[in-house]
């Protein structure tokens, strides 16, 4: 076997590893899970997990850092020219529904707000590359608009994370506590496009908030 088959085959094994451990981690907790719970669904040794992961604490960083990853390459804003606001904000808000709403991010929010206190820099982390990555993405291109004279706005990351925390809002928290089940295709639609209007009539049509 080549080299880069090698490395192929070694890197698609960690990834189903990681998939299933975050099962795992998901269905049953952090603290309630070991290592041979994982080793029983995954197959391979303890051997190999300590020696790629380090322990069971390396393993759980691992999923979080590869979900938070995973986030971050869906909130990219590209190839704009040529689409209007309303367009851009209904795509990216489509996409950030369906991360939210997706099990394994659904997942980590859980586990993140159990395993704070053992995990701070961790959760920290992951944060910052999803939830605060898509609110710093977003003001970029509210700026632009901005600038265009698009929109009256007076702080754009104020209204980028406007944005975000109205698209997770209290439907992600209904489902993340059990009580609904994630929405379908067609109320996520409805949900994105209801949020849009009412962000872009608040900056086209209000009067600035005073402090």
């Amino acid at each position: 076997m080549s080299e880069t088959a090698n490395e192929g085959r070694l890197k698609v094994r960690r990834e189903e590893l990681l998939s299933a451990a975050a099962t795992i981690f998901f269905e049953q907790g952090y603290a309630a899970t070991r290592i041979d719970d994982i080793i029983e669904r995954t197959g391979g040794s303890k051997r190999n997990i300590y020696s790629e992961f380090g322990n069971k604490e390396g393993l759980f960083a691992a999923i979080i850092s590869e979900q938070a990853s995973r986030a971050l390459s869906a909130l990219t804003i590209d190839n704009v020219a040529g689409q209007s606001l309303e367009e851009i904000l209904l795509d990216f808000g489509h996409r950030l529904i369906d991360i939210y709403m997706s099990p394994a991010l659904l997942g980590v929010y859980r586990i993140a707000i159990t395993e704070f206190a053992r995990f701070p820099e961790l959760v920290r982390r992951f944060y910052a590359l999803g939830p605060g990555r898509a609110a710093a993405t977003l003001a970029d291109v509210l700026e632009a608009a901005k600038a265009r004279g698009d929109i009256r706005v007076d702080d754009c990351i104020m209204a980028g994370d406007h944005f975000v925390g109205m698209i997770r809002g209290n439907m992600h928290l209904h489902v993340m506590l059990g009580l609904r089940e994630p929405p379908d295709a067609r109320e996520r639609r409805q949900f994105v496009a209801s949020v849009v209007e009412l962000f872009l009539n608040g900056m086209r049509f209000g009067e600035p908030a005073r402090t």
